[in-house]
C-alpha cells in the first residue's frame, strides 16, 4: 500500500508508515510474504526458461533444481524480515525507543520493498544490469533504512542514526550466515543443476 510512496516520497511515506500501527504477522500477511514472491517467482521463471550467457554460451537451471532453490529463496527472504524485524525490536531499549515487534517489523519490510521489486528483474536475467541495479537497490535501501529508522522506531535523529547503523551490521552479519548456509544446503543436495 506504501510500498510505491515509498520510492517517491520516502520521507512523508515513512511518516504514514509510522501512523499506521499494524502488527507484525499484519505486516507479513499484507506486505512481507506478496512482495517477496517477486524475486522468488521472477528468478525461478528468468533461470529455468530464459537463462542468462556466461562466456556466450546461455545457461540455464533445470525446473527440478531451481525449485527447492527458489522456494528457500522465498523462505530465506521472510524468515530474514522476521529475523532482523526481532533485532530491531530487541534492540529498541539501548535506543530508548518504545518498540513493539509490529513496528520493527514494519520497519524492515518497508525498507526492503525496493529489494523485492527489484525481484522483477529476474524475469529477464541480464547479468550486467542486474549488478547496476542490485547495487543501486541496495544503496537505496540503506537509504530508506537510515531515513526510517528515527521515525518509524520513534526516536531523535542521532539516535536514529546510530539504531540504523547497528540494524544495517545485523543485516551485514546474517547475509554472511545466509552465504554459508547456502553452500552447506548445496552440499546437501540442494545444488543447481545446469543445462546449457
Amino acid at each position: 500500500m506504501f510500498g510505491l510512496t515509498l520510492l517517491i516520497k520516502p520521507k512523508s511515506a515513512w511518516a504514514t508508515i509510522a501512523s499506521h500501527e499494524a502488527s507484525a504477522l499484519a505486516v507479513l500477511l499484507r506486505h512481507t510474504l506478496p512482495l517477496a514472491l517477486l524475486p522468488a517467482l521472477g528468478w525461478y521463471y528468468g533461470a529455468t526458461s530464459v537463462g542468462w550467457t556466461v562466456a556466450g554460451e546461455l545457461v540455464r537451471l533445470t525446473p527440478e533444481s531451481a525449485l527447492p532453490m527458489f522456494t528457500l529463496f522465498y523462505v530465506a527472504m521472510v524468515l530474514g524480515v522476521l529475523f532482523l524485524g526481532f533485532m530491531v525490536h530487541w534492540m529498541a531499549a539501548t535506543y530508548e525507543s518504545g518498540s513493539t515487534l509490529g513496528r520493527a517489523v514494519t520497519l524492515i519490510s518497508y525498507t526492503a520493498t525496493p529489494f523485492f521489486l527489484a525481484g522483477l528483474l529476474g524475469f529477464y536475467p541480464l547479468l550486467w544490469l542486474d549488478i547496476l541495479i542490485g547495487v543501486s537497490v541496495a544503496c537505496y535501501c540503506i537509504y530508506l533504512l537510515f531515513l526510517g529508522t528515527s521515525i518509524v522506531m520513534h526516536v531523535k535523529a542521532e539516535r536514529g542514526f546510530l539504531y540504523a547503523s547497528a540494524i544495517f551490521a545485523v543485516a551485514l552479519v546474517s547475509f554472511v550466515a545466509l552465504l554459508g548456509a547456502t553452500v552447506i544446503l548445496w552440499d546437501f543436495g540442494a545444488a543447481p543443476v545446469y543445462t546449457y
